[in-house]
C-alpha cells in the first residue's frame, strides 16, 4: 500500500499521549509537534488512527505546500491541485481555513473564499459543472493552515472532531470534550487499573463524559466505532474492503470487552443530570455495565464488594458570578469523604485553580499541565492513605493583607519609600484628573502596572469620599514573597501620601494571572456599599467583598453608548452581573428591559440599583444561566424581539449550576446566533469578550453585518492596555 505522511491534531500539553496511542497502532516516523503529531503510515493507518484514537481532534493528509505572498498565491496553489482525483463536481465540500502570523491573509472567512473559489472555478472549468459548498457533512473536507508565510493545505480524514464520538445526545454538551477525558484516563492509569479488575468512580459524574470513556478503555471498545460519518468515506481513494474490515475487527474486540469490565459507577446530585448520563450509557451500549444514580458527594461511598481502583472526576472551578466561599467548602468536603471512604483508591481530578487541591487535604503527586478549552488546568493524582492525609489551612486575602501590613509598619527597606511609583502616580493623577473632570467622570483607572516593579491595577471612585481599589497582579514565582509584600508595602504607602487621603480609603485585593472567574469570587462579607455616578445614573460598589467592584469601569463607553440607543426600545443583556447597563437602558429610556444572570447575589443587587434610581416599570431580572436561556427562548415559536442586546459573556465557566461548560472562543458562533434569532429586524446586538487571545468566528455567524468597535469602546484610562476586551456591533443583514 501507498504510504502517506500523516498529521493528527490534538490539544495542547496532549501530545505525547497521542504520539504513544499512534505508535501502538503501528503508525511510523511519530513525532510529537505543537497540538498535534506528525506520522507516517498507509490508509489502514490512517483509518486506524480515525477509529481507535482517544485523544485525537483530526486525522489530515496534507497534500501540498506551498509559500502565499498574496491572496493570489492562494488561489493558484489551490487550483493547480487536480481535485477531480479526490472528489467529483457533484459533491459537497467546506473549507476549514486558520492562520498565524500572517500578514497577507488573516481573516479565515476570505481565506476559506479563496480557497473555494480556486476549486469551483477548476471543476466548473473541467466539467461545467460545480461542486457545492456543505458546511454540516460534506463529501470531502479540506483543511488550510497559513502560518506567516508558509500555507499547509491537507485533505480532513476525519471530517469532523474526533473527540464526537456518537453517544452523547445532540442537544447536550460536555463539561470536558471527550478526548480530554480519555487524556485524564490515560494519564491516570486507569487502563492498567482496569485490566486487574479495579473499580472506577465519578462522584460528580455530570452527563457521563469520564465515564463513558473509562468504559470505552476498559472495554477495548474503538471510540469511533458509533460514528456514521468520517471525511474519508466520501473521498475517491476511499478503501471501502480495508475500512469494514477494521470495522468488523473493532466489533469483535468490543463485544469480548465488554463481557470482561470492571466495575464503573456514577454519581450525581442532580436527577435529571444523572438521567441524562444513563441516556448516554445506553447509547454507547454499556447498559448494565456502567451504574449511574442520584447522588449527593457527601454520600459518595464504594460498595463493599467493589474493588479498590480509581475515583476521578471533574469538580466545578467556579463561574463567572460564582461564590468561591461554597465551592472552598466542597473541595474541603470532599477531601473529607476521600479520606473516609476511598482509603487504598487512587484519585484524579482536573482543577483550574491550584490552590483549591490544598483544601483536600491529601497530598498529591507532580500535577500534570492540560488544557480544558482556552483555559490552562492541572490534574491532581492523589494516593488515599494515611500517610498522605494532612489538615488543609485557609490561604486567605486577609492573611495576604496583613503580611502586607507588618511589611509595611516595619520599614524593612527604603524600598517602602517607592519613589518611582510616587513620581508616576503624580504624573498621571495630573493628567487623568484632568481628563475625568472634562469628561465628567468620577470613577476611571488611574495606574495599571505602568512600571513594572509596582505591577498594580488602582481606581479611583468618588462616591461620599474618594476611595482606591488596589488590585495587585500576583508576583512571579521567581520574586521573592518577603519581596513583593515590601513593594506592595511602598506602594500602600505612597497612595494616601500622593493622593492625599486617609489610609482607611485604600483597599488592597489581589488579582492572580489566567484566573478567568476570580474577579468574581467572594472575598470578605463586610457588606459596606458605596454609591458612585455615572452618565447619570448611580450605583452601587462594594470595595471589599468581592475582587471587582459591581461595575466594570472599561465598558463605560458601550454602556454609554446602550443609553443613547435605548429609548424606546425593548433592551435584553446578557450575563448581566449587577445590571449597570440595564440601568443605563431605562434612565435612557428603554421600553423595557430584561436582564439575565446566574446569580441570586448579583439579581439583587441590580435591582438596588433600580431602586436606588427611582425606576419602575417594565424591568425585569430573570435567574437562568444566559446561554440556556437563550437556547430555550430561540425554540419557541414565537420568540420575544428585542431591539437592543448586549452580550458580554465569560471567558470559561464548568459551573455545576449549569448543564455544561462555557468556553467563549468554542461557544460564541453558537451564542451569537442564538442572540439573533432574539433581535428585532432592525436591532443592534454588541457581542463583547476580555478574553485577550479571543478571534471571532464570523464565518459561522449566520446572515448579520459584523463590525469591529473595539477601538471606539476603549476609554482613555484603559488606553494602555487596549485589549482589555473586544467589542462588536452586530446587525442583521
Amino acid at each position: 500500500m501507498t504510504k502517506y505522511q500523516l498529521f493528527a491534531t490534538t490539544p495542547k500539553a496532549m501530545e505525547d499521549i497521542l504520539a504513544d496511542e499512534l505508535k501502538q497502532l503501528g503508525a511510523e516516523n511519530v513525532h510529537p509537534k505543537l497540538a498535534g503529531v506528525s506520522f507516517q503510515g498507509d490508509i489502514e493507518m490512517a483509518y486506524k488512527a480515525c477509529l481507535w484514537s482517544r485523544t485525537a481532534n483530526r486525522i489530515l493528509l496534507p497534500l501540498k505546500s506551498f509559500e502565499v505572498h498574496s491572496k493570489e498565491d492562494l488561489y493558484d496553489a489551490v487550483k493547480k491541485i487536480n481535485w477531480f482525483e479526490h472528489f467529483k463536481p457533484d459533491d459537497t465540500f467546506a473549507v476549514s481555513f486558520s492562520a498565524k502570523n500572517s500578514e497577507v491573509i488573516n481573516n479565515t472567512h476570505f481565506g476559506a473564499l479563496v480557497v473555494k473559489d480556486a476549486i469551483v472555478d477548476q471543476m466548473r472549468a473541467k466539467f461545467e459543472k460545480r461542486p457545492n459548498i456543505q458546511l454540516n457533512r460534506p463529501t470531502i473536507k479540506i483543511n488550510v493552515y497559513l502560518n506567516n508565510e508558509n500555507a499547509e493545505l491537507s485533505l480532513d480524514l476525519s471530517g469532523e472532531s474526533l473527540h464526537k464520538r456518537g453517544y452523547r445526545e445532540a442537544n447536550v454538551a460536555a463539561p470536558i470534550k471527550e478526548n480530554l477525558a480519555a487524556a485524564m484516563l490515560l494519564r491516570s492509569g486507569w487502563p492498567e487499573i482496569a485490566k486487574q479488575g479495579g473499580s472506577l468512580i465519578d462522584p460528580m459524574c455530570g452527563s457521563g463524559t469520564l465515564l463513558l470513556e473509562a468504559g470505552l478503555i476498559a472495554a477495548d471498545y474503538a471510540p469511533g466505532l458509533l460514528r456514521d460519518y468520517f471525511g474519508f468515506l466520501g473521498w475517491k481513494k476511499h478503501d471501502e474492503d480495508c475500512w469494514q474490515k477494521l470495522l468488523a475487527d473493532a466489533e469483535q474486540r468490543k463485544i469480548t470487552g465488554i463481557e470482561n469490565m470492571p466495575i464503573i459507577a456514577g454519581f450525581d446530585k442532580s436527577r435529571r443530570t444523572a438521567a441524562t448520563a444513563i441516556q448516554h450509557v445506553e447509547n454507547a451500549g454499556f447498559n448494565n455495565k456502567i451504574h449511574v444514580e442520584k447522588r449527593d458527594i457527601s454520600d459518595a461511598t464504594p460498595a463493599t464488594s467493589w474493588k479498590p481502583g480509581l475515583l476521578i472526576c471533574n469538580p466545578p472551578y467556579g463561574e463567572r458570578l460564582g461564590d468561591d466561599e461554597e465551592i472552598s467548602q466542597l473541595y474541603l468536603l470532599f477531601g473529607e469523604v476521600l479520606k473516609a471512604n476511598f482509603q487504598g483508591w487512587k484519585a484524579t481530578m482536573i482543577i483550574s485553580n491550584p490552590e483549591m487541591g490544598f483544601r483536600l487535604g491529601i497530598r498529591s503527586q507532580k500535577p500534570i499541565t492540560l488544557f480544558n478549552g482556552p483555559l490552562e488546568c492541572k490534574l491532581l493524582r492523589l494516593n488515599i492513605e494515611e500517610k498522605s492525609f494532612f489538615v488543609p489551612k485557609a490561604k486567605s486575602q486577609q492573611e495576604r493583607i496583613e503580611r502586607v501590613t507588618k511589611a509595611l509598619d516595619s520599614e524593612v527597606e527604603s524600598e517602602h519609600s517607592a519613589e518611582m511609583f510616587a513620581n508616576r502616580l503624580k504624573k498621571n493623577i495630573k493628567k487623568m484628573s484632568r481628563w475625568a473632570k472634562q469628561n465628567n467622570i468620577s470613577s476611571y483607572r488611574l495606574y495599571d502596572a505602568d512600571l513594572p516593579e509596582y505591577s498594580v491595577a488602582i481606581d479611583i471612585y468618588q462616591s461620599d469620599k474618594l476611595w482606591v481599589n488596589v488590585q495587585e497582579y500576583e508576583a512571579p514565582k521567581t520574586i521573592a514573597a518577603h519581596k513583593a509584600n515590601e513593594r506592595l508595602a511602598g506602594i500602600l504607602a505612597e497612595i494616601p501620601r500622593v493622593l492625599k487621603i486617609d489610609k482607611s480609603q485604600v483597599l488592597l485585593k489581589i488579582r492572580r494571572k489566567q484566573k478567568n472567574t476570580e474577579q468574581y469570587e467572594k472575598q470578605d462579607n463586610k457588606a459596606n456599599f458605596h454609591i458612585i455616578e455615572e452618565n447619570n445614573c448611580k450605583f452601587l460598589t462594594n470595595f471589599e467583598d468581592y475582587l471587582d467592584t459591581g461595575i466594570f469601569l472599561d465598558h463605560r463607553p458601550i454602556r454609554a453608548t446602550i443609553q443613547q440607543q435605548a429609548k424606546d426600545k425593548n433592551f435584553l443583556n446578557l450575563f448581566a452581573y449587577t445590571a449597570t447597563a440595564s440601568v443605563q437602558a431605562a434612565v435612557g429610556g428603554a421600553l423595557s428591559t430584561t436582564s439575565i444572570n446566574a446569580s441570586n447575589t448579583y439579581l439583587e443587587w441590580a435591582e438596588k440599583n433600580f431602586a436606588l434610581n427611582n425606576l419602575s416599570g417594565n424591568n425585569r431580572h430573570i435567574r437562568a444561566d444566559s446561554s440556556a436561556w437563550l437556547e430555550e427562548q430561540r425554540k419557541q415559536d414565537t420568540p420575544t424581539q428585542y431591539d437592543l442586546i448586549f452580550l458580554d459573556p465569560p471567558t470559561f465557566s464548568n459551573s455545576k449550576r449549569m448543564e455544561t461548560s462555557f468556553d467563549v472562543q468554542q461557544d460564541h458562533v453558537g451564542l451569537i446566533n442564538d442572540a439573533l434569532a432574539l433581535l428585532a429586524d432592525e436591532g443592534v446586538l454588541y457581542f463583547s469578550t476580555n478574553f485577550r487571545k479571543f478571534k471571532l468566528d464570523d464565518l459561522g455567524i449566520i446572515n448579520a453585518n459584523i463590525e469591529n468597535i473595539t477601538a471606539s469602546t476603549i476609554p482613555e484610562d484603559y488606553s494602555r492596555s487596549p485589549k482589555i476586551h473586544y467589542c462588536w456591533k452586530i446587525t442583521h443583514k
